[in-house]
């Protein structure tokens, strides 16, 4: 019998070192009965079961805000569990509950609070970056990374430059350039506009959205190749990831030499050794970004002073603007990633565009400049295809709104480009088959316009308008649809097919897979049972609308 070589625990960082790396004020310390130079091993999030030893972590309570009274419990229990410390949830700045403060001081465990505006992703995140970040200065394991915000991204760049033989850019994923290393004398073009303009030129993201090259690097883990052409010389590129998630992206360029043969795993590790330094330029960021959201969800849905949230956004109230409404289909699985690799497909059509994530939506507001109408349901169309063309393949459904004139009227063209999402969903259930867009192209029903769903756009909003007065109404045809709706459907199916097919009985028993026969039998049975009569241009109406309205 062979005996495993235990595992030497993670080397330990102290808490002011952690603090000291969170520049974004995501963290607030409350009490450090034992002072801030106490070790912290790692980060545990809510409760990892009463065996679960706790020696050394940071632990995150989860729905515990610091200003109730029962959080004294957790923090009890985390001392006792051997955690160094542990963060609430900042309850919109109450101060914390004196039943909380006496537990930490008590139990000897630092109590910290996490900003309202953070989420428990983002301070897992920072926490983690932490501990990797002064691990790596330390010379444990990984790379050294030097210590120190900006300077240390232009630090890593230069490190990595000499690596790999190239020029190097450090971006998020909005293309801006966070870090680069010295520039030489032979450098392209695109490399010194770049550099000189801070974020790479929108020509350029284009070119690599078309390409596909930007699919490939949001959905790879690995260096990715592009071989030198007329445009530039041959370059290196790979993705900072946290986790799942993308932060941006480490490019190497040959500048007047060829890459190293070790070029790309060079890169391979300085993604890992970026990641901190990304994260950490990412919560920097969190404050602004969820001001913005909040600005972005008031425009969308109309929801306070519009010309306040147009400026909070960077924009004017007096621009034309336009939505995008990308919409997954609810049952895509756990994990699924579409919306985010949308989202960074959309942020990448123009550095203007804004993007709301709700739900299983994407809602994108796009400037549009005069003469560039064309461009909102081009963006419709390059997220519809993008879905199909990504691993497991996700119904997503776009639709692409009006240009209103100002953006102050952005809820507008939000609402029409969610109901034509809505007419292409229920074109799809109901296997409505082929949609044209604006242009006249053959599409399979993925994304349109108002002109490419045509007149079912007036139609949903007739049935939105009738809901409650069918729903509050009585009579034959309300008898026969609830009756029928209880017994399983199979009648008002039969009636939908045969108004459908105005009322051509074999294309609408073909269509029901039954013998026209059988589909005759059913409408008499309307008609004799509940009194219904489809003879009656009244009633034929009224079974029309009651069909669509319950589906």
């Amino acid at each position: 019998m062979t005996s495993r070589t235990p595992v030497p625990p993670e080397p330990a960082v102290t808490l002011r070192e952690i603090l000291a790396f969170d520049d974004s004020g995501t963290l607030r310390l409350l009490l450090a009965p034992a002072g801030q130079d106490v070790g912290v091993r790692a980060v545990a999030v809510g409760d990892e079961g009463p065996a679960q030893p706790l020696d050394g972590c940071l632990v995150l309570a989860v729905g515990a805000p610091a200003a109730s009274a029962g959080a004294a419990g957790p923090v009890r229990e985390a001392a006792r569990r051997g955690a160094s410390g542990v963060v609430l949830r900042d309850a919109e700045g109450e101060a914390a509950a004196p039943e909380v403060l006496a537990a930490a001081e008590e139990s000897g465990i630092a109590l910290l609070t996490r900003a309202a505006w953070a989420d428990w992703t983002d301070t897992a995140a920072l926490v983690r970056s932490a501990l990797a970040c002064a691990r790596a200065g330390s010379g444990e394991e990984g790379a050294a990374v030097p210590d120190g915000g900006a300077e240390s991204l232009a630090a890593l760049a230069a490190a990595i430059a000499e690596y790999t033989g190239g020029a190097i850019t450090i971006e998020d994923t909005r293309f801006r350039v966070l870090a680069h290393s010295a520039t030489g004398p032979e450098a392209d073009g695109l490399r010194r506009s770049t550099v000189l303009g801070g974020r790479v030129p929108e020509w350029r993201v284009a070119e690599l959205r078309r390409s596909g090259m930007l699919r490939a690097l949001w959905t790879s883990r690995d260096v990715i190749h592009r071989a030198a052409d007329a445009d530039g010389p041959e370059r290196l590129v790979v993705a900072v990831r946290s986790g799942p998630e993308v932060l941006g992206s480490i490019w190497a360029a040959a500048d007047g030499r060829s890459l190293s043969p070790w070029a790309a795993d060079a890169l391979r590790r300085a993604a890992e050794a970026a990641a901190p330094h990304l994260v950490r330029h990412r919560l920097r960021e969190s404050g602004s970004a969820r001001r913005s959201e909040l600005a972005l969800r008031g425009l969308l849905f109309g929801e306070g002073d519009a010309r306040t949230h147009a400026w909070s956004l960077g924009l004017s109230p007096d621009a034309a603007c336009a939505v995008v409404v990308a919409e997954r289909d609810s049952g895509a699985p756990a994990g699924d990633r579409t919306l985010d690799v949308l989202a960074l497909q959309a942020v990448s059509y123009r550095p203007s565009v804004r993007v709301l994530r709700d739900g299983d939506r994407l809602l994108v507001l796009l400037p549009v400049d005069t003469g560039r109408e064309r461009d909102v349901l081009g963006l419709a169309r390059e997220l519809a295809a993008l879905a199909r063309s990504l691993p497991g393949r996700v119904p997503v459904r776009a639709g692409a709104g009006p240009v209103v004139p100002t953006a102050l009227r952005a809820r507008s063209s939000c609402e029409q480009a969610a109901l034509i999402v809505r007419v292409l969903r229920e074109r799809a259930a109901r296997g409505g088959g082929a949609v044209r867009d604006g242009e006249g192209e053959a599409d399979s029903a993925r994304y349109a316009d108002a002109a490419g769903v045509g007149p079912s756009l007036d139609v949903v909003r007739v049935l939105d308008a009738v809901r409650p007065v069918w729903e509050s109404g009585s009579g034959p045809v309300h008898d026969l649809v609830r009756a029928d709706l209880a017994a399983g459907g199979e009648l008002v199916r039969s009636l939908a097919a045969y108004l459908d097919a105005s009322g051509d009985v074999t294309r609408a028993a073909a269509r029901l897979v039954v013998h026209p026969n059988t589909l005759r039998y059913r409408l008499r049975r309307a008609r004799d049972r509940f009194g219904v009569d489809l003879d009656e241009p009244d009633t034929r109406l009224l079974i029309t609308l009651a069909v669509r309205l319950t589906g």
